[in-house]
């Protein structure tokens, strides 16, 4: 339970919109496969309630938005990029490959 609080709450109640400071690769990988795994259990249990499930799951995406680019500009300054890195998102396929590799190089010192 300790890992579930560490690595993914205290990033939506200490640092939702904080894109300063760093992220090791631990506490961003963690971050995303806890977050994958709580967005299908949900996406599951809304898909029960038809429309009414689809908005509140879009309102659900609204919300970890801000926290999953926060933590991705986090892990990138840890790594000695500049958060505006990001923005290859916008390339496609190519821009998430290249950030998926910066994503899995180590820490910088």
């Amino acid at each position: 339970m300790h890992i579930i609080q560490t690595y993914f709450f205290d990033v939506f109640t200490k640092h939702y919109v904080d894109f300063e400071g760093r992220a090791t690769r631990t506490q961003f990988w963690l971050f995303k496969l806890f977050l994958g795994i709580v967005t299908l259990f949900i996406g599951f249990v809304l898909s029960f309630f038809g429309n009414l499930g689809s908005l509140i799951d879009y309102i659900i995406l609204l919300g970890i938005f801000l926290p999953s680019l926060a933590i991705s500009a986090r892990r990138l300054n840890d790594i000695g990029y500049n958060g505006w890195w990001l923005l290859l998102l916008l390339v496609p396929l190519f821009g998430v490959i290249v950030l998926i590799i910066f994503f899995c190089l180590p820490s910088d010192d």
